[in-house]
């Protein structure tokens, strides 16, 4: 047996690296279930239709960087996501504050991140107050 035959193939034939639009479709879907949104909160919240949610949540549709809006309200969800978990560290703690009344915010930020305005105003609050850690 020659020695070259026993050498491994590259580690990029073995394993093909996920595409940007399957790690951020999948993120949104784990950050979503994470924060206890709905289908239909994510779907307002990108600007996409239920249907299309639904196909994401089970996989068998992409956000795609073509489709703008979309990917960059995506990218602000998992943003929205890390932010409350570097604050809080415990999922049902970031549920209680989307859930809950924000004075400075003017809503609950679980209803506000339903729009493009309300989910800036929340993203941009959470990284002011990680700002002060």
């Amino acid at each position: 047996m020659n020695a070259l035959s026993t050498v491994p193939p590259p580690l990029a034939t073995m394993t093909a690296p996920a595409s940007d639009a399957a790690v951020l479709s999948k993120a949104v879907v784990r950050a979503a279930r994470l924060l206890g949104l709905t289908q239909r909160d994510v779907a307002a919240a990108l600007g996409i239709s239920e249907a299309t949610t639904s196909r994401m949540f089970a996989g068998k549709y992409l956000l795609s960087r073509e489709r703008a809006k979309e990917w960059e309200l995506a990218v602000l969800l998992v943003r929205l996501f890390r932010s409350l978990d570097a604050l809080w560290g415990h999922e049902a703690s970031a549920r209680i504050w989307l859930t809950s009344e924000n004075l400075a915010l003017g809503g609950r930020p679980a209803d506000l991140v339903r729009t493009v305005e309300g989910m800036v105003r929340v993203v941009a609050y959470l990284d002011a107050a990680r700002g002060r850690i």
